[in-house]
C-alpha cells in the first residue's frame, strides 16, 4: 500500500516517541499513572519494550513518516505471553515508576482474562497516530494491510479500547463491540471483534 510499510528495528526510536505522544492522555495510562509529568517516562518504557517484542512478528505497519502505526499479533500467538509481561515488569522496576506497576499489572491481567483463545485471530495490540497528524486517515491506512489479510484468509480480528469515541472509528472498519470491562475504580474497556469480510 502506498505510503504504508512494515516497521523495522530502525524505526524503534521514532515509533516509541510517537506512541508516547499518542497515548499520554489514554484513560488506562492516566488511571495507572496519575502523575502527568511521569506518564511520558512510563510510556517510553512500555512502548520501547512492546515494540521490540511485536516487531519480531513482522506485522507492525507504519506510515512513511512514522506518524501512525498499527501493532499486530498474528493468529496463534494471542495476547502478550507471561515471559513478555515479565520483561515489561522488569523494565518498570525503576524507583520513579514502581508506584504505577500495581495498577498497570492489574489492568493487563483483567484484559488478558477477557482475551478470546478461539477462534484464532489477529490481535490489534496497539494503534496510535501522532496528535499533530490525526484526522488525515492515517489510522485507517495502517490498519488496511492486516485487515485485507484477515479478509483474504477468512480470519477474525480482536482489539480493546478505553476511548469511547474510538468505537465508531473501529466500527467503520468492521469491528463490533463484543463486551465491556470496568477496571477497578478505573475506566471502561470495550472489547471488539471483527468477522472477515467475504467478497461476493
Amino acid at each position: 500500500m502506498n505510503g504504508v510499510r512494515r516497521a523495522t528495528e530502525n524505526d524503534l526510536p521514532a515509533l516509541t516517541q510517537m506512541l508516547g505522544r499518542a497515548f499520554v492522555d489514554d484513560p488506562i495510562m492516566a488511571w495507572a499513572c496519575r502523575s502527568a509529568a511521569l506518564r511520558p517516562t512510563l510510556l517510553e518504557v512500555i512502548d520501547r519494550t512492546r515494540l521490540r517484542q511485536l516487531l519480531a512478528y513482522g506485522e507492525t505497519w507504519i506510515t512513511s513518516e512514522s506518524t501512525s502505526a498499527a501493532l499486530w499479533t498474528p493468529p496463534g500467538h494471542g495476547g502478550m505471553s507471561f515471559p513478555q509481561n515479565a520483561i515489561l515488569a522488569r523494565g518498570l522496576l525503576h524507583p520513579r515508576l514502581l508506584a504505577c506497576l500495581p495498577k498497570l499489572a492489574l489492568g493487563l491481567t483483567c484484559m488478558q482474562r477477557r482475551h478470546p483463545h478461539k477462534p484464532h485471530h489477529w490481535y490489534l495490540s496497539r494503534i496510535g497516530t501522532d496528535p499533530d497528524a490525526q484526522g488525515r486517515g492515517l489510522g485507517s491506512a495502517v490498519l488496511q494491510p492486516v485487515l485485507e489479510t484477515c479478509d483474504s484468509d477468512g480470519v477474525g480480528a480482536y482489539l480493546e479500547t478505553s476511548v469511547e469515541r474510538n468505537l465508531s472509528f473501529y466500527a467503520r472498519h468492521g469491528f463490533r463491540t463484543s463486551g465491556e470491562l470496568r477496571l477497578p475504580r478505573g475506566p471502561t474497556v470495550w472489547t471488539m471483534w471483527r468477522e472477515p469480510r467475504i467478497s461476493r
